[in-house]
């Protein structure tokens, strides 16, 4: 069956063919959910959430773009708005117009596997992973930030620096670690 017509099935409340959108799109849109979301467990639920968000709005696909965009857009949306809801995030104000200055993330610097970096962004505060994301792996600007979560673009930015600046903390710590077991094996 081509897209369109999973889609119009999709439209239609057709079980299998939401069975099969599902079977298409569920490993990516999971790990879309996991590096939103604080856990494992967090993310199976984050997707379930998603693909119900899916199935109620997808008679607003019209065709136009990617639907596999479409489909993390909206899973994106969805996990923001679980955070919303759950507890109102508390943003760090805009600090100085410095921010934008500060010099990237650079994990070409660090040899880790994507499991340590992903465990790392997961780790951060709530707030500051949310923005790390957008703006790092999903390449969302900061004026979008700033509108998907009702906060300045001067907070986006400020959030942003700090989420940068703890995990280098801890991308740091963990090499580390990695080093004096390093060490300690060859002695």
């Amino acid at each position: 069956m081509k897209q369109e017509e999973l889609i119009k099935e999709c439209c239609k409340q057709n079980i299998a063919a939401q069975a099969k959108v599902y079977q298409i799109f569920s490993d990516k849109l999971f790990a879309v959910c996991l590096k939103y979301s604080r856990n494992y467990q967090d993310a199976e639920d984050n997707l379930q959430d998603s693909f119900m968000t899916i199935f109620s709005k997808i008679e607003q696909y019209k065709n136009k773009g990617s639907f596999e965009g479409w489909l993390k857009r909206i899973t994106i949306h969805t996990v923001l708005q679980k955070y919303r809801k759950k507890s109102p995030l508390q943003f760090v104000k805009e600090v100085s117009e410095e921010v934008e200055e500060e010099e990237e993330l650079s994990l070409e610097t660090y040899n880790f596997s994507i499991d340590v970096l992903l465990r790392c962004i997961q780790q951060l505060p709530d707030k500051y992973r949310l923005i790390f994301n957008l703006y790092v792996l999903d390449n969302y600007s900061h004026k979008e930030i700033a509108e998907m979560l009702q906060i300045s673009v001067g907070t986006s930015k400020s959030n942003l620096s700090r989420a940068r600046k703890i995990l280098r903390d801890q991308l740091e710590i963990y090499q580390n670690k990695q080093q004096k077991i390093l060490i300690n094996e060859s002695e």
